[in-house]
């Protein structure tokens, strides 16, 4: 298998910290499912809608707003037959100060987040 990524490394997370940006941006994520989570025995969907529960105080406080949430169906363009990711999701944040404040505030779930998950991307991006 293809290495996976789930969570930020410290080295980008420092990278980040560094990446000059003002106001407004959007963070694109892209997100492949467990088949099975072993500590809850549900799916990775299911456990990715447990997390989005838990987070959404998180994003009400921060401000953020999900511009998109969806399930991709069709390669347009891409492997014929495979469609990579489950879900598509992108998410507005005020800036990268709410976002980090967000990431970091005690309590955020995102370890339910990180066992939901066999893969991700998580593209910033403005408009």
């Amino acid at each position: 298998m293809s290495q996976s990524y789930i969570e930020v490394t410290p080295e980008k997370f420092k990278e980040f910290i560094d990446f000059e940006i003002e106001g407004p941006f959007q963070m694109l994520n892209l997100l492949k499912f467990k088949e099975k989570v072993n500590e809850t025995g549900t799916s990775g969907a299911e456990a990715y809608l447990e997390y989005m529960k838990a987070a959404t105080p998180f994003f009400q406080d921060s401000k953020a707003k999900i511009i998109f949430n969806g399930k991709p169906m069709f390669n347009i363009i891409g492997p014929e037959n495979h469609l990579e990711w489950d879900k598509v999701l992108i998410v507005e944040y005020a800036s990268k100060q709410d976002f980090l404040g967000m990431i970091t505030k005690e309590g955020y779930p995102g370890h339910l987040r990180t066992r939901a998950l066999e893969d991700s991307r998580l593209i910033l991006c403005t408009s």
